[in-house]
């Protein structure tokens, strides 16, 4: 009870950076820059390392298309909320959830090693992966995803990490599809997630 009460204070503290975020996926969602009108302000190159150890980069992602979500391992509520809610939406989906990528990007490296990140991810479905590396890493795959995260300091010396709490829908060519909104209901998401499949390439 105190670490979610402590939770959402620090989300409260970080809004503003938070709201600023929402609004430009948001836009670029219904402006229809994922369907490649040439506008495309979130998505970009990267290179991480995934929670075997292998080290990935866009590339590895290239083809399919994806559902991407940002937050950390230590998350108290939000983030296991969200990888639950996924998993779920994975298995309604049934054979064609295979179409899809699924991956959880940490933003808190200091704590989130790959074996943390494998410990973490394989309490959900096992087609989700988890993808962390340094900071500097990081900080390259947030700004281009336009993930907001800070971290903030609790009063017994730790820290939490305040981000992003939507699930990026990213198509075959790493444009900007659509969002998943924090606890969007299941007909509404499964739709969305639907949609994207629809892009995938024919085998």
């Amino acid at each position: 009870m105190m670490r979610a009460r402590h939770w959402l204070l620090t989300v409260a503290a970080g809004l503003a950076g938070f709201a600023a975020v929402a609004l430009c996926v948001a836009y670029v969602a219904s402006s229809g820059a994922g369907q490649g009108l040439g506008v495309n302000p979130v998505g970009g190159p990267f290179t991480l390392v995934d929670d075997s150890g292998a080290t990935v980069t866009e590339s590895t992602l290239a083809g399919k298309p994806s559902a991407m979500y940002f937050g950390y391992t230590f998350c108290p509520e939000v983030c296991p909320t969200t990888l639950a809610d996924l998993s779920r939406w994975i298995e309604l989906l049934g054979p064609d959830a295979d179409k899809l990528n699924y991956v959880f990007v940490t933003v808190d490296p200091e704590r989130d090693t790959p074996q943390a990140m494998h410990d973490y991810v394989s309490a959900f479905d096992k087609r989700i992966r988890g993808f962390t590396g340094t900071p500097e890493q990081i900080a390259t795959v947030a700004q281009a995803y336009r993930v907001y995260y800070k971290r903030v300091p609790t009063a017994d010396g730790g820290y939490v990490m305040d981000h992003s709490a939507m699930i990026y829908l990213m198509g075959p060519d790493n444009r900007l599809v659509n969002v998943i909104g924090y606890q969007e209901t299941d007909t509404s998401a499964l739709a969305k997630l639907r949609n994207l499949i629809a892009l995938a390439p024919s085998s």
